[in-house]
């Protein structure tokens, strides 16, 4: 066997092995988004859950801790998890923010939340075809994006505490779509490139992928819902 055919068999394994890791994430990624589309339904629609949840500030202060204590434990200490464990603390997550996002399933009518699912699923899959098709070399839209993602969330902050102001937050709501759609796509290509970014196995790489675009897919879906949901 010459050289060449040697790099194209390597080649193609690579694209299998590659192939099979998206697989693994976008399969992930689906299971987690909808567990927690049936946990906010369920919980909306079960008299005593939704009054727990939304009779004062406290429940959902720890629902909100509990989801950004997983996902940073899930980021910054996967390399000591094993491949399970990081399973188990993902559909652990994906629970707990169907909890806490409860309230949008009680605010919203279900038609509109499941028009906004569907424009986001679109928006979601136009981004992830690009990253799959585009030459370009996204890497650069990494510290660009996450320093986009701060500034949207100290303006929002302000916005809802100090400012109050209605067309204020829809730019920020527009801003807050474009930026997950970028990420949607960096992460993709992220992932295309690199599928064990981290050198932590394809197993636990897949659990960690799977969280990024899940985040991805919920916050973009979240953005959007401010200009096309309608209320109760």
């Amino acid at each position: 066997m010459n050289d060449t055919s040697i790099y194209s068999l390597e080649a193609s394994r690579e694209k299998v092995a590659i192939h099979a890791f998206l697989q693994r994430v976008y399969l992930w990624m689906t299971i987690g988004i909808g567990l927690t589309a049936f946990v906010g339904l369920w919980a909306s629609e079960t008299h005593q859950v939704a009054t727990y949840l939304t009779s004062s500030f406290t429940p959902m202060l720890v629902l909100m801790l509990a989801t950004l204590g997983m996902v940073i434990v899930l980021s910054a200490a996967i390399h000591k998890l094993s491949a399970p464990t990081a399973m188990v603390l993902f559909l652990v997550y994906s629970v707990l923010e169907g909890l806490f996002l409860t309230p949008v399933f009680l605010i919203y009518t279900q038609a509109s939340l499941f028009t906004t699912f569907i424009c986001t699923a679109s928006m979601f899959g136009a981004m992830t075809v690009y990253a799959f098709t585009t030459k370009r070399d996204l890497s650069g839209w990494g510290r660009f994006l996450f320093m986009a993602l701060i500034g949207l969330i100290i303006s929002m902050v302000v916005n809802i505490f100090f400012m109050k102001n209605g067309m204020m937050d829809l730019v920020l709501s527009g801003i807050g779509v474009v930026v997950f759609a970028g990420l949607t796509a960096y992460d993709t290509q992220k992932l295309i490139k690199n599928p064990d970014f981290l050198g932590i196995g394809f197993a636990k790489a897949s659990i960690l992928g799977a969280l990024e675009l899940y985040l991805d897919f919920i916050n973009l879906f979240l953005y959007l819902l401010r200009f096309l949901g309608r209320r109760n």
